[in-house]
């Protein structure tokens, strides 16, 4: 340390050390806090230790591709990954999530009847949109909440997924232009980067690009980069192109694109696989399993050997792969001839050649440990995946309370991954839909393009998707009916949280049955007054 005159020393007749009291009789400063903990290097169970972390970039995209192909392979082929995969569609997408629209009456100045005939007429005129392949998916294959299963499988395997904005010609039966069209993860990397590791590049206008996401200098995201092949496609049928995709509309300010992720870290572009934590016990119980399996197989079969000098034409037990149907006459055998070669199967018996011989070890299979190791690798995975083991493994064994324990913690996750999956992939597209249907004059909404707040009074919506299910529908039928009558419920919310339905509905359905039951045989004519005085307040 040099004083203003360059002078290393401290003090003219002061040794350094002697500054500070604390250190005066030591050499050095003592570890402290994390460096005698997680940070410590001197700890032999830690000298082995060299994690090495740097940027997003460095960490998630340089990486994706490798994670994006495990992650989607181990889905295809894995059990445990298929159930983890398929558990979280079931219960957060299900059916798909069903609109309800939901504005700001008091804002717009709108009475409670007008306010619900507004938003019974927008639902009916979404579900015109939504409700067919042909008028909202633009390769249509998909109707809008089939959509949102693909959307959401896609994202959990490969760490995101997007969905581009497109516009058609309406027509008489299809009155709207808005299609989606879902492309996956691959598809959207920086130019000139297919094939390397490092997927960072540099935009015509100066930005960078963060595989094929281009930001700002303020790090803001301006557009994205769509490829028409993928980056491991053997047969493309065109050579690979770019399509630089912008984020939002110049004139809109409606997205051009969306994107689906769960964000882990600050300066993160790309998401990670939902699986990406648990690949190596995903793939190692795979590879278990598979060898258990074998194991049993080969056990089961009971194989007798015969030694013999004399040639046998016919050997009527060795029946391994008779009765093929094909280019093979039916009657011809498939057992090998080779000398060298000997098969395994039912009843089979082989002949070998003198001084030949053969010892089987004694596998014992399957293992007497094998289902408490799977279970507890299971829940292993489930705890870093946020899914009880046994939901991962659709074994509900544990008493009442235990079992809705673990669907509770659970159902905590599902919620918060469908809000995530709201407000990245629903309520976007649900804005732009009625952006359109307003500009055509199919709903009246007054100031929604002039002042920001009208239209977000007139954008609010929730989405319904299926509910937690009941362990005892007795016991928890009685505890929603004690929170409306002490207020801690709604009778809305208590109907979406036990069975994902309308109490309006409901309400609307059970006049209908009334009067059936009272022997009228006809149904009543309810206009939207009776309707609403029948509802009754919540």
């Amino acid at each position: 340390m040099a004083n203003s005159n360059g002078d290393r020393s401290i003090g003219r007749n002061r040794k350094p050390l002697q500054l500070f009291g604390i250190f005066r009789k030591r050499q050095a400063p003592q570890a402290k806090g994390y460096s005698e903990a997680g940070a410590s290097r001197v700890k032999k169970s830690l000298k082995g230790f060299r994690a090495a972390s740097g940027s997003p970039r460095e960490d998630i995209d340089w990486n994706n591709q490798t994670l994006r192909q495990r992650g989607r392979i181990l889905y295809m082929s894995a059990p445990i990954a298929r159930s983890a995969i398929a558990a979280n569609r079931t219960n957060v997408i299900g059916r798909g999530l069903q609109l309800k629209a939901k504005i700001d009456a008091e804002m717009l100045g709108m009475t409670p009847e007008q306010a619900e005939e507004w938003q019974h007429h927008t639902e009916e005129e979404f579900g015109l949109w939504a409700d067919q392949k042909q008028t909202c998916d633009a390769t249509g294959t998909n109707t809008f909440y089939s959509m949102q299963q693909l959307a959401f499988v896609s994202w959990l395997t490969s760490g995101d997924a997007f969905v581009v904005i497109k516009q058609v010609k309406p027509t008489p039966t299809a009155p709207y232009s808005l299609r989606l069209h879902i492309i996956e993860a691959d598809r959207i990397r920086t130019p000139g980067k297919t094939g390397t590791v490092i997927t960072d590049g540099v935009a015509e206008n100066g930005n960078r690009i963060y595989d094929g996401v281009e930001v700002d200098e303020s790090g803001a995201i301006v557009a994205y980069y769509v490829a028409n092949t993928y980056p491991s496609e053997v047969l493309a049928p065109e050579a690979e192109q770019f399509v630089r995709v912008e984020a939002y509309g110049e004139r809109t300010g409606l997205p051009n694109i969306l994107q689906l992720m769960e964000s882990e870290r600050a300066d993160q572009y790309r998401g990670v696989s939902y699986l990406a934590p648990v690949i190596e016990p995903l793939l190692q119980l795979r590879r278990y399993t598979d060898a258990e399996l074998s194991a049993a197989a080969i056990e089961a079969c009971f194989t007798g050997f015969v030694k013999t000098t004399a040639q046998t034409a016919d050997n009527p037990f060795n029946e391994v792969g008779w009765g093929n149907v094909g280019d093979t006459p039916v009657n011809q055998p498939e057992a090998t001839t080779s000398p060298n070669e000997y098969e395994l199967g039912a009843g089979t018996i082989n002949y070998m050649e003198p001084g030949e011989d053969i010892v089987f070890a004694d596998p014992k299979r399957p293992a007497g440990s094998f289902d408490a190791f799977v279970t507890s690798v299971s829940t292993q995975v489930g705890a870093a995946l946020e899914i009880p083991k046994d939901l991962l493994l659709k074994a509900f064994n544990a008493s009442y309370s235990a079992s809705r324990a673990a669907l509770l913690e659970a159902w905590k996750a599902f919620q918060m991954r469908r809000r995530w999956f709201v407000e990245d992939f629903c309520r976007p597209v649900y804005e732009i839909w009625l952006s359109e249907a307003i500009a055509r004059g199919r709903i009246s909404a007054p100031g929604f393009f002039s002042d920001p707040r009208i239209r977000r009074a007139y954008i609010g919506s929730e989405w319904i998707g299926p509910s937690q299910g009941m362990l005892d529908p007795t016991k928890e039928i009685e505890a929603e009916a004690k929170a409306i009558e002490h207020g801690f419920s709604t009778h809305e919310q208590s109907t979406i949280r036990l069975n994902g339905g309308s109490w309006q509905d409901n309400i609307a359905q059970l006049a209908i049955e009334g009067m059936l039951r009272k022997g009228s045989g006809q149904f009543p004519s309810l206009d939207k007054q009776s309707f609403l005085g029948n509802r009754g307040t919540s």
